[in-house]
């Protein structure tokens, strides 16, 4: 099976074709680098991370940019509050933002472009843009882009032009020519940072970033574009109107947007204030289990935070890793996988189904060993898959013992079941079996007891 993407400029799956045979470039909207990174930038990380690496493993050579916004009015505002220069700010969050990423696995893409190392070539964008009529400075000196002047504006989110006004997500400006006109390039205010530019000091406007930092290094026309659906409009809009006005491409060529993270049926975002960062899960939570969690809903539905859908992750990797301890030495690296999850990630990178394959390959392995038959293939599958979707990593032991107090969790609730039975108390004894089912434990009684093992 080809390789099908959901194209969200297409509204469809459609077939992959890499514009040069065997090479990808693939372009992700990064972090601005302010504060510490939320769940929901953690879906996109880990969401692309997946992407990046089946992509290498169907053999492409991937160029993978991933850019840091390293000036920007929150990270000023949150530098002055701290009474600290942005860019020690902005060098301590990327060093955080690198912590959180390698603790979740995800693997470094191939550059890390910053806005603030980027600045000629989005001049050189800008310059372009206003020689083709498609930008203007307005009479309080900032630059901005005549979203009027750009005839395919609205392809990628389908708005139409005419039905657009002035928002939340628009800035309202009496300077502007249209409302919904953008700004390139804005005139610096004092104390804020500056460079220089043909229309004075100034700092560049959030879209110019990505669509000058794009093309600097994957072409005027690229593979893979990808995001959170949340950039769709105006950031990715606006993106294609630049990049398309000022150079000529056709800029990206497949869309791809994941789900919102919801927290009772709301967007998880820090300006709503219902976020909890990665480093504050991981207080509870291994990473595996919050990578877990992301890649067991499809990437472009929503996905429902929730500790209860941690402890279900959580008890889907026990069981996984129950199989890798019963492998002990009979693990091998391996690049071979399963027909079945080869057809799950090809059909837009479907985890769920590709996870659903590799928990059916551990019950085919266990039975493999209870009846001492030969489970070589199966346990190269098992490797592989775990890789491929970064889990599985740890040492078995080693994730056990980690595990420890959920451990002696599990014995005292045993202790409390037998207590229960003993004094004819059913119904409690009961709903602690179904407690711990739950959690992906099986209890077997016999003459000596009570034992227990991860299903």
């Amino acid at each position: 099976m080809s390789l099908q993407l959901h194209n969200s400029l297409a509204g469809k799956k459609q077939i992959f074709t890499p514009l040069q045979a065997g090479k990808v470039g693939m372009y992700v909207c990064g972090v601005t680098v302010y504060d510490y990174c939320h769940v929901g930038h953690a879906r996109v990380m880990i969401v692309f991370d997946v992407v990046y690496r089946w992509l290498k493993h169907l053999g492409y050579d991937v160029s993978y940019v991933r850019n840091f916004t390293d000036v920007d009015d929150k990270i000023i505002a949150r530098a002055a509050e701290r009474n600290i220069d942005i860019q020690i700010l902005t060098d301590e969050m990327i060093a955080a933002f690198h912590e959180d990423m390698d603790a979740l696995g995800c693997l470094r893409p191939s550059l890390e472009p910053r806005a603030t190392t980027h600045m000629d070539e989005m001049i050189n964008m800008i310059e372009a843009l206003i020689a083709r009529d498609c930008a203007y400075v307005s009479d309080s000196g900032d630059v901005l882009y005549a979203v009027r002047s750009f005839d395919g504006y609205g392809k990628l989110s389908g708005k139409n032009i005419d039905d657009l006004e002035s928002g939340s997500r628009v800035d309202v400006d009496d300077k502007k020519r249209d409302p919904l006109d953008f700004v390139l390039w804005k005139l610096a205010k004092a104390g804020e940072p500056s460079w220089d530019s043909p229309w004075g000091k100034g700092r560049p406007g959030w879209h110019i970033e990505c669509s000058a930092m794009s093309c600097e290094h994957l072409g005027d026309t690229f593979d893979i574009h990808g995001g959170g659906m949340d950039l769709k409009f105006p950031h990715h809009e606006n993106e294609i109107a630049q990049a398309c006005a000022a150079n000529g491409g056709d800029f990206a060529r497949y869309w791809l947007h994941n789900g919102f993270v919801n927290i009772n049926a709301e967007k998880m975002s820090k300006s709503l204030g219902n976020f909890f960062t990665i480093r504050e899960v991981l207080e509870k939570y291994h990473p595996e289990v919050l990578r877990m969690f992301v890649l067991g809903t499809h990437y472009r539905s929503p996905l429902d935070f929730s500790d209860a859908a941690l402890d279900v992750a959580k008890a889907g990797l026990d069981r996984l890793y129950e199989t890798k301890r019963r492998l002990s030495d009979k693990l091998l690296e391996s690049e071979d996988v399963s027909k079945a999850f080869s057809s799950a990630m090809n059909d837009d990178f479907n985890t769920p189904e590709g996870l659903a394959e590799l928990f059916e390959c551990s019950r085919r392995i266990n039975k493999g060993l209870n009846d001492d038959v030969d489970m070589s293939l199966d346990i190269q599958h098992f490797s592989a898959m775990s890789a491929l979707l970064g889990i599985v990593q740890q040492d078995a032991e080693t994730w056990f013992q980690g595990n420890s107090d959920d451990n002696a969790a599990i014995e005292a609730l045993i202790v409390e079941r037998a207590e229960a039975k003993k004094a004819r108390d059913f119904a409690r004894s009961d709903a602690i079996r179904d407690e711990l089912a739950a959690q992906g434990i099986v209890l077997e009684d016999g003459a000596s007891g009570t034992t227990w093992k991860r299903g």
